[in-house]
Order: structure tokens, then sequence, then C-alpha cells
């Protein structure tokens, strides 16, 4: 009986010690838009870094599946059986490949060459996952994004192509819906760890520095609400904190995403909000964006910013809970509007010209 009580207690310290400790945002309460992402930045800045070589070893408690093999996102079917199963033997990791199937190796999920191959994110636990080394090396330094006609398939669904997304037509890499909201939290992850540490960094077409473009913005704030945060990603927050000694704020609080960028929180309810609506889209020489007057006139602030990030000012008047807009000047392509007032949740809305 005395050994089971020993036990039980150093069940329940193990516990406690993966939850984030009492206090740990309470520097974030209170905050919305950049002040918030700083706040949670300062919170989650300094994490033990982490040696390349170690991550095998860290995989063991971070991607380990209830069936004690290798959680692969790249391969795995929810549900189902995947098309092949990793241990986490020496012998099953890359090394040389030559198809599906033949071991698997270290994936930065923000690919490397978009900040240099810098420390610390190299290592940092929180964007590498353990994944098929054919797959990774199919996937490339791609952006994530939706494909429409694929060029290749892997075994479990992931696909690569030309994107379908409003904003980017390049090649994708998409991985199946059961993990996107894990590869979005991911990115939201890196835009706050390195919020204002990117100086220098290459970025790509997705990214600029740590910041996502607005066409992935709204692409990652829609897979992170269509798939929610699952015990999977809990399990591995915790376990991460266990080595890093640092935490996903956007795991822990969802909510967050909506509070800094704007949308629905996510938190009991994936439908996305209809309060905010434009129309005519595409537009011509004007669109008409009702906010039912959510927003008031005096303290609104409107951006309109294109798919590289560029922002334009443009001309527009605030009648009866609607903006009319005037597009007459834009080129033909895709925009974003974001509609924000102190104290309210930002409004964020594709367009298309």
């Amino acid at each position: 009986m005395k050994r089971l009580f020993i036990l039980a207690l150093l069940a329940i310290a193990v516990t406690a010690k993966s939850q984030p400790p009492a206090g740990y945002y309470d520097a974030a309460n209170g905050l919305s838009g950049t002040a918030l992402q700083a706040a949670l930045h300062n919170i989650i800045d300094n994490h033990y870094v982490q040696s390349y070589n170690s991550l095998h070893e860290h995989f063991e408690s971070t991607d380990r599946k209830p069936n004690g093999t290798v959680w692969d996102m790249y391969s795995d079917v929810p549900g189902g059986n995947p098309p092949y199963v990793y241990n986490f033997t020496s012998g099953d990791q890359c090394g040389s490949y030559n198809g599906e199937g033949d071991c698997y190796n270290r994936e930065h999920s923000f690919p490397k060459s978009w900040f240099d191959d810098m420390s610390p994110m190299y290592s940092d636990l929180f964007h590498l996952y353990p994944t098929d080394g054919y797959v990774n090396g199919r996937r490339s330094n791609y952006p994530y994004g939706t494909v429409g006609s694929a060029s290749w398939t892997s075994e479990n669904g992931c696909k690569l192509g030309s994107c379908n997304y409003p904003g980017y037509s390049g090649t994708v890499f998409e991985p199946i819906d059961a993990y996107k909201g894990d590869f979005a939290r991911t990115y939201f992850y890196m835009a706050t760890r390195y919020y204002n540490e990117d100086n220098g960094w290459p970025g790509s077409d997705m990214v600029n520095g740590s910041q996502p473009r607005p066409w992935a913005l709204a692409l990652l704030k829609e897979w992170h609400l269509s798939d929610p945060v699952s015990q999977k990603e809990i399990d591995r927050n915790n376990a991460v904190y266990e080595i890093q000694n640092n935490r996903n704020p956007y795991i822990d609080h969802p909510e967050f995403i909506a509070q800094i960028w704007g949308g629905t929180t996510g938190v009991n309810d994936i439908v996305y909000n209809t309060d905010v609506t434009v129309y005519p889209n595409p537009a011509i020489d004007y669109c008409i964006v009702n906010h039912h007057n959510y927003y008031r006139s005096t303290g609104l602030s409107l951006r309109f910013l294109d798919i590289t990030g560029r922002q334009y000012v443009l001309d527009y008047s605030d009648e009866a809970g609607a903006l009319r807009i005037n597009t007459s000047a834009l080129a033909n392509g895709f925009y974003f509007i974001e509609i924000s007032e102190a104290g309210k949740l930002p409004a964020f809305i594709r367009l298309a010209k």
C-alpha cells in the first residue's frame, strides 16, 4: 500500500509539472492584437535550446503513439491502418531512402531555408516532427496550402501540386485534414516565439520573416478552426515543455489566435464568423463591407493589403453599419481587408478584384 501511495504521488507530480505553472499567462491578460503577441513572445522566449542530434531521442516522448510507434503525420491514417509504421529504433531512422516506408527523419515543418538554418530555430521541437523521409523530401521547402490538381499524392493522402487557395498559385504541400490544425498552430507558435527576432530571415512566399503573409494567414486561421486542438497536441505540448521549458500558447489557449489575428475564437465554435460580410465579391469599382454597426466610425481602423502584405490607402465611407470602399484604382488580384477597433475582435476578409 505504501508503494502504491508513493507511485500515486509521483504521477501527480509529473502531471503537475507538465501543465503550465500557475500564472504562466498572467502577463497576457486583457491584451489583444500585437500587444498580446508581444506579451506571449516574452513568456515563451529564451527556451532551453536542444542539440539537433538529440531530437530523435526527444521524439520518443513528444511523438510516441499510444501503441509505442512513431507518430508520423505524413503517413498516419487516424482511425485506420497506416500504410507503414516506424519504431523508435536506429534502423528505422534515415539514412538514405528510395521511396515511402524506407525510414523517418526530422522534418522542419517551418523549412530551415526560411530562417537560413540559424539557431535556435534549427532545433526548436515545436516545429520539428518525425516524418517519412521520402515524403519529407517531396514536400521540400514548399509552403503549406490547398492543392487543386495534385502532381503527387502520398500513401496517406498528402498532396503536392499547384495551390488553389485565393492569393497564391505556386506549388504547395497539403497535409491530410486531421493534422492541418496542428501545422497551423505550429506556424502561429513560430510567429510568436520569434516575433521581432527574425531580422535577416530569407522568408518565403508563405511568410515574411516569421509572420504569415496575408493569404497564408487566412489559410492558417481556417485550418486552425476546422481542426481543433487534439489530445495529441496537448500531450505533445506538455512533453516539449518538459524539454524546452516553453509552451505553444495556441494549444493552451486557442482563442489567442482570434484575439491577435481576428476571426472566431475556435472555442466550442468552429463555424466561420458571418457577422461581417463583403459584396460584390469580386469587386469592380467598389465593395460594401457590412459590419451591422459593430464598429464605430470614430474608432474604426481599416487596412487594405495585397497578397505580399503591401498596404493600400483607399477612400471609404461608413454609412448605416456598412463601409463603402472605392476599389477602382486596384489592379486585378486578391486582397485582404482588415477592420479593427480597440476592445473588439478585428475582422479579416478576403476580396477578389
